[in-house]
């Protein structure tokens, strides 16, 4: 027997889906557009597509994944499309082998403040590319690699491997003072 669109598998609709969604993954959405987005203005827009995006999405949510990887795969599809669209206007995106090249500025040699490099880390990981970013993004919200190629479309393997390699990056540029250099 076939569904109504308008009901979910599970027995709830697509509003009740996102509203569940919306009152548990609030804040790990709100993290997402932070590392996506530096601007603050931009980061509420890209917010709001996200949630438009987990809204209408829902109508086709078959529970084929869980609700997490749900929420996480249209959130960052709806985060790497927005990058995208603004690489035109944006220069500055990198790859890991630019990132692990680039030299450090002497005024990041000495911060030690916490909230200092912590947003010293999130100024590396929004100029990675948007799979990237993703990869590690998925990691840092405790998503195992099986996860985080379910919403990549990555196998494990190669999700684990990215992991340890931006991971590696990250420990090399701390330990050399700083995480960013321009």
């Amino acid at each position: 027997m076939r569904q109504d669109v308008t009901e979910s598998v599970g027995g709830c609709g697509p509003d009740e889906l996102y509203e569940e969604a919306a009152a548990n993954y609030s804040a790990p959405l709100e993290r997402l557009a932070r590392a996506y987005e530096a601007d603050p203005e931009a980061r509420r827009d890209l917010l709001q597509e996200i949630h438009l995006a987990l809204w209408r999405s829902f109508a086709s949510f078959d529970h084929r994944c869980s609700l997490r990887t749900w929420v996480y795969q249209v959130a960052h599809n709806t985060a790497a499309s927005h990058i995208i669209r603004q690489r035109r206007s944006r220069a500055g995106l990198v790859s890991l082998e630019e990132i692990e090249a680039m030299p450090l500025r002497e005024e990041d040699r000495f911060a030690v403040d916490r909230r200092t490099a912590v947003e010293d880390l999130l100024r590396l990981i929004q100029r990675l590319d948007p799979v990237d970013r993703q990869v590690i993004l998925s990691y840092l919200e405790g998503m195992d690699a099986t996860s985080i190629g379910e919403i990549t479309g990555l196998k494990s393997a190669n999700v684990a491997q990215k992991i340890h390699r931006i991971k590696q990056i990250l420990a090399r540029r701390s330990r050399r003072g700083g995480i960013h250099g321009e």
